[in-house]
């Protein structure tokens, strides 16, 4: 139809030009033809029409049309205001280039000498472990409970917010967090944990920064190493180790499922706060796992049936004294730590156990009658390596070492120092001093008793602790050369320049108190105490090894023989008579400060020496506390057990009785030097007398008179 109309234009502009095609009769071929004298009327050119305006096409479907297309512009609209947004916030976050993964604190792992883990020190509180290493079902319990699509998201889960948001609105409450485990490593690792949209915002930048520079494994391992789950412990390692006292290494499914439900909330799910909020935390971790194909029903029912316990650590909390100390001491010997690593130390953890039981059990039963609640003790081999170290009562209440850093008066327990000074200056056990009033300046210095026993042996001047023989040889031989003994055998606290000297009355710690014991238990050497054996990286490269050294002599071994004969009787029969245990050769001394304060007993066998300190933190009176009770039955206790099974071993040191210069008499050069010392202290002013040992009713072979020194000695 469209061609024939084509075609019947184009004839009327063509004319009355015959078409070969068309068989109809013109005028022309009429009979007669056309009218003579008629004309043909020229056709009129077709008038032109105004064109129409052409109309705007309206989107099809109605509202619903508009509502769509309105939505597109809007939306991309949007986009690019979101897009700016974002880029205004990153351009807050430093320059790439300057962006780097922030090194992970390095890790002072602490174990005994027999390679159990003490402790662990630093901000992390466990060492950093490779992800091949964890057995499969943690990190399985991670992703089944923080982010199911880790191995398929970009680093931000689209999917995975409207999930998580649809699973809060139908609970009513968060079960699920929309943050992938990449934008939470980001968040721990560079942001503050600011509740606000710019660092939401960087957040979501930073993660796919991360994932386009690293893996997803290495992100996974660094995430691992560095959530917080509670309790001081960063990454499962550290949390491995404070909950159930193991490596993360060996974990089982329940613990593992434990250690996962703790990253959304470390506080409140922590096993050791609330232990039926974390099994049922953990329960929902399994289900997760279960749902996420990780673990089969059989797995899921033996882990929910057998739930994971707390086991606390197996050598006991006083162990956390002695990893501080460790700890303190390792920058000193390697420099700074860019590493984890690992510090093998002196620590015997039975006798650490020991020591703990002895010291916490003696408070408990004893502390709240006798008016006192904290103490310390020390135990270490003959050459200064520490075996066990107590700080304190309680590690979790105060983890302040009272073993290494408290500083109080010894009292008589440094009365040996003066006898060592004596004995060098050539007294002996048998010489005789006077136990009778004396007067120093304004000082009239007393015993507890307030008795005195006339001319009394050395010996057993000093195994009943008396204070005017102290005082009398302190002044013969002078406070200057007590305090060169006490240094000489290794006391490092200065120490005052008078003749309250030898009541100890300058404060000293529990550690070098019994360090300076030492040389009388190894035959005179410098026993400078220790702990750390060996620093090494957890590759195993040794950065610190505790190198060999000469013994130093510090005093004879004459001296040592005299001095051991002497204090071996404060244990057989003297002040710390209740030290003794099963018949083994064991010395010591008892020690108790002005009013009650401070109570101690040192002492030693030929294979260990130990100190014990009793107290009130406040310095407060104890109710008449001395060593040789409290102190001297702790210390018993740790003896006995730490000894039992081992050969006995006689103390070292030479002694040969002497019975010269025996006699008492006024002229006697000593008793002229002690009057010159007199009067020369008689400018001092006025030293508090500490009270010592109460008086005993059975003194054993110390209860002689005078009668029976004088047939004794020929006098």
């Amino acid at each position: 139809m469209f061609k024939r109309k084509k075609r019947a234009r184009r004839a009327r502009a063509v004319g009355p030009r015959m078409n070969p095609g068309d068989f109809r009769v013109s005028p022309e071929d009429r009979v007669g033809g056309a009218p003579p004298g008629r004309r043909r009327k020229a056709a009129r050119p077709a008038k032109k029409r105004p064109r129409r305006k052409a109309r705007t096409r309206r989107p099809r479907g109605g509202i619903f049309g508009r509502m769509v297309y309105w939505s597109f512009v809007l939306g991309l609209w949007a986009m690019i205001g979101g897009l700016g947004f974002v880029g205004w916030h990153a351009m807050h976050l430093p320059p790439q280039e300057e962006l780097a993964i922030p090194e992970r604190p390095a890790n002072i792992m602490v174990v005994a000498a027999d390679g159990t883990v003490l402790g662990n020190r630093g901000e992390t509180g466990g060492e950093e472990i490779r992800l091949y290493e964890l057995p499969v079902h943690l990190p399985q319990a991670v992703l089944a409970i923080e982010d199911r699509r880790f191995y398929q998201h970009f680093g931000f889960d689209p999917i995975g917010l409207v999930r998580a948001a649809l699973a809060n609105f139908s609970s009513g409450t968060v079960v699920q967090g929309g943050s992938t485990i990449t934008q939470q490593l980001a968040k721990n690792l560079f942001l503050r944990p600011d509740r606000t949209l710019q660092r939401k915002v960087q957040e979501v930048v930073l993660a796919l920064w991360l994932e386009y520079n690293y893996t997803k494994d290495e992100l996974l391992e660094m995430y691992l190493n560095r959530a917080y789950l509670g309790a001081g412990a960063t990454g499962v390692e550290a949390a491995a180790r404070v909950y159930f006292d193991k490596s993360a290494r060996k974990l089982t499914l329940a613990e593992s499922a434990t250690i996962a439900g703790l990253l959304q909330a470390p506080s409140r799910y922590a096993p050791t706060r609330n232990p039926e909020i974390a099994q049922g935390r953990a329960q929902l971790v399994l289900t997760a796992m279960l749902e996420a194909g990780y673990i089969s029903e059989d797995e899921a029912m033996l882990a929910l049936g057998s739930p994971a316990v707390v086991r606390p650590s197996r050598v006991g909390a006083s162990v956390g004294y002695a990893a501080d100390w460790v700890a303190e001491l390792v920058p000193s010997l390697v420099g700074e730590l860019r590493r984890d690593v690992v510090v093998e130390t002196t620590i015997d953890p039975n006798l650490q156990r020991t020591a703990e039981r002895a010291l916490v059990g003696i408070l408990d039963s004893e502390g709240a009658e006798r008016g006192v609640n904290e103490g310390a003790v020390v135990v270490m081999a003959p050459d200064g390596g520490v075996k066990a170290l107590v700080g304190g009562r309680d590690y979790v209440r105060s983890q302040f070492n009272r073993a290494v850093k408290a500083r109080r008066q010894p009292g008589s327990a440094f009365k040996p120092f003066v006898y060592v000074a004596a004995v060098e200056k050539g007294l002996g056990p048998s010489t005789l001093r006077t136990d009778g009033p004396t007067q120093y300046g304004n000082w009239t210095p007393t015993n507890y008793s307030g008795e005195f026993r006339g001319p009394t042996p050395l010996t057993e001047a000093l195994a009943l602790s008396i204070n005017t023989v102290a005082v009398r040889l302190a002044a013969e031989v002078s406070p200057q050369r007590v305090a060169e003994a006490a240094h000489r055998l290794g006391i490092a606290s200065d120490l005052g320049d008078n003749l309250s000297i030898a009541l100890g009355t300058s404060e000293v710690t529990p550690l070098e108190l019994t360090a300076a014991y030492a040389p009388l238990a190894n035959g005179g050497h410098l026993a400078a105490p220790y702990v750390v054996q060996r620093v090494r990286t957890s590759d195993g490269d040794i950065l610190y090894q505790r190198p060999r050294t000469s013994p130093v002599q510090v005093i004879s071994e004459d001296v040592v023989g005299a001095m051991n004969h002497m204090m071996r009787q404060t244990v057989e029969g003297g002040t710390g008579r209740n030290a003794a245990f099963g018949g083994w050769p064991a010395a010591g001394k008892t020690g108790t400060s002005q009013q009650f304060r401070d109570a101690w007993f040192v002492g030693y066998t030929a294979d260990l020496v130990a100190g014990v300190w009793i107290g009130n933190d406040d310095n407060s009176p104890t109710s008449r506390v001395t060593g040789g009770s409290l102190p001297a039955r702790v210390w018993k206790q740790v003896m006995e057990t730490a000894h039992d099974g081992a050969m006995i071993a006689e103390l070292p040191g030479r002694y040969v009785p002497r019975e010269d210069h025996i006699v008492v008499d006024e002229t006697l050069p000593w008793l002229q030097e002690e009057r010159q010392a007199q009067h020369h202290y008689a400018s001092e002013p006025s030293q508090p007398v500490p009270p010592q040992h109460p008086p005993r009713q059975d003194r054993g072979f110390f209860n002689v008179d005078r009668g029976f020194l004088n047939r004794l000695f020929g006098g």
